[in-house]
């Protein structure tokens, strides 16, 4: 395969990250930006280097050019752009949350199968080195039987009008809370027994922070908060019997180091030199493009499907129910 084009959908930040991420890799071009907005596509495309600025979503899935299109628009428009994607058989790279709810992600799967058309879900610390690192070690015993695990991700973004928004799928779970639980899935697996949660409210009624605590069919247990109120230490701690292992950072692994019995550090591991982090889901869909896969084993379909209804539990659990939703 030649170099890679890809195509950004939606012109925010995150969009802006991904582009200073692909302007740093060797087998993808920035290639195109399509914005609801063709000046807003024009002023994307003139400061991050973008060959082609198109003004609505479907002139840019006509262009053929277009190899793999990463969506960076509001949670509560994936599924639609998602489906406008797949109609145009365009490879997607959908951020996360991958979809609003459960039963979207469904339908996106599906129909992405039946049309062999690639789709992944763009929760980034999921086809990170550090992952297999941290496993890695792990596996080695330096604590023990690994029985608890802890993990907050809180920012202060309570000037983030979006979070606050009903109708574009806002609250904490879907932004903040879903690295929390994909970081339990990842290191204690998801033989569940029962859950218990609660969140409290933003005035528009969405949730604003939350406590989940997992309990898992052998006994493990995971206690995991998530808040768009207020700053946390966004670190991930996996308790075992002999010892304890420190994740500085589970939104973005910096490094961990592992503790022994009388907490003496044992082990310290620095992530390896990134541009910004995203270069590795996107080297993933490269890999998986070129073999001919639909999806990517750092995070099948069936682990999007998964992560998708254990929130949906939640927000059922706390009465939050997006406009759209009632309307299904």
């Amino acid at each position: 395969m030649s170099k890679l084009r890809i195509g950004l959908m939606g012109a925010g930040n995150i969009s802006g990250v991904m582009a200073k991420t692909v302007k740093g890799m060797k087998d993808v071009s920035l290639y195109a930006i399509a914005s609801r907005n063709q000046e807003k596509a024009e002023a994307f495309a003139k400061k991050y280097g973008v060959k082609k600025a198109y003004g609505s979503y479907e002139e840019m899935l006509r262009d053929k050019k277009v190899d793999l299109v990463y969506i960076a628009t509001p949670h509560s428009e994936h599924y639609d752009n998602a489906m406008m994607c797949i109609r145009h058989k365009k490879p997607v790279l959908c951020e996360k949350a991958f979809t609003a709810n459960a039963k979207q992600a469904r339908e996106v799967l599906a129909y992405a199968e039946r049309e062999k058309v690639f789709i992944a879900e763009a929760i980034w610390t999921r086809y990170m080195p550090m992952v297999g690192m941290i496993k890695e070690a792990l596996s080695q015993g330096l604590i023990g039987r690994p029985r608890l695990l802890t993990a907050n991700l809180s920012y202060s973004l309570e000037h983030i009008e979006r979070l606050y928004e009903p109708s574009l799928a806002a609250g904490s779970l879907l932004d903040l809370g879903i690295y929390p639980i994909n970081f339990a899935s990842i290191f204690f697996g998801t033989k569940i027994e029962k859950v218990s949660s609660f969140c409290t409210y933003t005035e528009t009624g969405v949730d604003k922070q939350e406590t989940i605590t997992i309990q898992y069919k052998d006994g493990k247990v995971a206690s995991l908060t998530a808040s768009q109120c207020c700053i946390g230490d966004r670190k991930g701690i996996i308790q075992g019997t002999d010892g304890y292992m420190v994740i500085e950072n589970i939104n973005n692994y910096e490094r961990f180091t592992v503790y022994n019995g009388e907490h003496k550090r044992i082990l310290h591991r620095k992530a390896p030199k990134q541009i910004t982090g995203y270069e590795y889901e996107v080297e993933a869909c490269i890999r998986a493009l070129k073999n001919g896969a639909l999806e990517c084993p750092e995070m099948p379909h069936a682990e999007t499907i998964r992560i998708m209804e254990f929130m949906d539990e939640r927000r059922k659990d706390w009465g939050v129910v997006y406009p759209f939703e009632k309307e299904e």
